[in-house]
């Protein structure tokens, strides 16, 4: 007869179910990141935090080789820095990550390389598409700063530093 532990261990065996995993249902991960990060706050008694659109890419552009498990302790770990407000995700590259980019068709000729100045304009012009996405809302749910996956006083400075400014409304009221 079987001992208690080997018993436990043998009856999950009853009806075995497949699982995909989880980088094969990248789609249940905001849901799943939703619950573990309300149930950790509570558990943990944490401030209250909120996942971003951005922080959701990060998990999703993941491959998650720990599955479940590891998303949970990911989330755990970032509901336990965090001060409040939204979650930061700091996942190592996948593989894919690695590989270089796809080679630019012929007639796009673009540089090898970037130089500094070019760097900043295109910075610059990223922040701006955004800014003006949010209509200049830099903080919160669906801020440019939620949008580009930065803290909104790096945003800020950014914006500073750049040179950035809101373009003054043409329409006389």
């Amino acid at each position: 007869m079987y001992q208690k532990g080997e018993d436990l261990y043998y009856r999950p065996n009853v009806f075995p179910l497949k699982i995909a995993p989880l980088r094969e249902r990248k789609e249940d991960i905001p849901f799943l990141a939703t619950y573990f990060t309300e149930a950790l706050v509570e558990k943990l008694g944490r401030p209250k935090t909120r996942l971003t659109r951005a922080g959701i890419e990060v998990l999703q552009n993941y491959d998650w080789p720990g599955n479940i498990r590891e998303l949970q302790n990911m989330i755990e770990r970032a509901v336990i820095v965090a001060r409040g407000g939204a979650l930061h995700f700091d996942l190592p590259l996948n593989n894919s990550d690695l590989t270089p980019p796809e080679p630019k068709a012929i007639q796009e000729e673009e540089p090898e390389y970037l130089t500094e100045p070019e760097l900043r304009r295109r910075e610059r012009e990223n922040i701006f598409i955004v800014l003006r996405k949010t209509n200049w809302k830099i903080k919160g749910a669906d801020g440019a700063a939620e949008l580009l996956g930065i803290k909104p006083t790096t945003l800020i400075s950014r914006i500073i530093k750049l040179g950035l400014k809101r373009p003054v409304s043409k329409n006389p009221t």
